[in-house]
């Protein structure tokens, strides 16, 4: 113990420790800030007052396609959902990828029905081979991709077929919601999906490029993804690797709000860290993969996004070694530089531009899902426990950041309850 605190006080009288703690600090309020006025631009420019579902120049047909693998207890809901879509020219297309469950009976119902087509594949090579499989059988100039367990509204290919007018346009994500709120986890999942996710997608709209079109729902111009190679296998993440892949070929990815898809997220903690941990794993891969946009002029709208992602990873191993150095303090009885075991102005600073982010973002989602401010409470729980289980989830998937990516298909592990959660 008697080594211990002398090295506690150096380390804390470090230029290093200083300086990761103003980042620490600085970097959630200026984030706040940006996020929220440039989501706001996106909102007085493209949402503020009634907004009905544009008219179509042109009707383009569609295919709505949906990879499956074990999803029995939830897919019939699904192919309610995609089947009562209010649009003139559309086809539903599943494609079970090795499903050892009861799914493709599930889907024969449908297909007997003539309500959808079906096609079946006996092993288990992941979504993304799932996906490139099915779509040379796609009639469809348009390819919405949805989750098996998600449930979009009737209006969605109403307001996503529009941009494909312009000919830039070669992806359009939409706006999911969560369903399921029978948890504090999920709630806190509800207030993350309204208030960072859709305000950071209209925050990068403006900037230009946005990270990641949602897995859950994004319509593609099916000549756009056969022009970047489709979807990547080996990355544990298609869905961002993909939107990469576009944006690198100039190809516009756009968000729109109101495409509204209903969707189910993780109920257990260790199910989200499962999911989180994948997410982290799969962001860092594709930086790596795509780390050359920063060398070259011509991705320079590129930039904002790439270096966004790479300041939340080091706010992320900020946040958990500054807690570790700070945990192991107070038990030597060495009170740290910087932290306090009460909230001081500076923390109370924080976690007040974090709750007035939260806030707007609910504001501006009311319209999609008006339930959500019921929720808004939950919100003062998101600075306290989600941000470690992010933060821990990045700090453990940091080796994907070092290591190549396995020249192998990521294969699927659905894990369902009978809550189909």
């Amino acid at each position: 113990m008697s080594i211990i605190v002398p090295l506690l006080g150096a380390v804390e009288r470090n230029d290093v420790y200083l300086a990761a703690l103003v980042f620490f600090a600085v970097y959630p309020i200026l984030t706040s800030v940006v996020w929220i006025t440039t989501s706001l631009f996106f909102w007085f420019r493209r949402e503020k007052g009634d907004r009905l579902a544009p008219t179509l120049l042109r009707t383009p047909y569609v295919s709505v396609l949906i990879a499956a693998h074990n999803e029995e207890l939830l897919i019939g809901r699904a192919l309610d959902a995609a089947c009562a879509m209010d649009y003139p020219s559309f086809e539903v297309v599943v494609v079970d990828d090795g499903s050892t469950d009861g799914t493709a009976r599930v889907v024969q119902d449908y297909v007997h029905q003539g309500k959808v087509r079906f096609i079946r594949k006996r092993v288990n090579e992941g979504k993304a081979l799932a996906l490139n499989d099915a779509l040379p059988c796609l009639n469809g100039e348009i390819v919405l991709v949805m989750d098996a367990d998600a449930e979009p509204q009737p209006q969605v290919l109403r307001y996503l077929a529009p941009h494909f007018e312009s000919p830039r346009v070669g992806a359009v994500t939409g706006n999911p919601r969560v369903v399921n709120v029978g948890s504090l986890l999920c709630r806190l999942q509800l207030i993350e999906f309204t208030s960072i996710v859709s305000l950071l997608r209209r925050s990068q709209r403006i900037w230009g490029r946005i990270l990641t079109v949602s897995g859950v729902v994004t319509a593609f111009r099916k000549a756009a993804l056969q022009d970047v190679g489709l979807f990547s296998p080996d990355m544990p993440t298609e869905d961002i690797d993909v939107t990469w892949k576009l944006q690198k070929r100039f190809w516009d990815v756009r968000y729109e709000p109101n495409a509204v898809l209903l969707m189910r997220v993780p109920g257990n903690a260790r199910g989200l860290m499962r999911q989180r941990l994948r997410w982290a794993r799969g962001l860092m891969q594709v930086l790596r993969r795509h780390h050359d946009v920063i060398l070259h002029w011509r991705y320079r709208r590129l930039w904002p996004v790439f270096v966004e992602s790479v300041l939340s990873i080091l706010w992320a191993i900020c946040f958990v070694v500054l807690t570790i150095l700070w945990v192991i303090s107070y038990s030597m009885g060495y009170p740290p530089v910087g932290a306090y075991p009460i909230p001081n102005l500076w923390g109370m600073l924080i976690a007040t531009f974090c709750l007035v982010q939260l806030l707007v973002g609910t504001l501006v989602d009311l319209r999609y899902d008006p339930e959500t401010i019921r929720y808004y409470p939950y919100a003062v729980f998101y600075p306290i426990v989600y941000w470690m289980i992010m933060s821990f989830s990045t700090v453990i998937a940091l080796p994907a950041l070092l290591q190549r990516p396995v020249r192998r298909g990521v294969r699927w592990h659905t894990k369902r309850d009978e809550a189909g959660t």
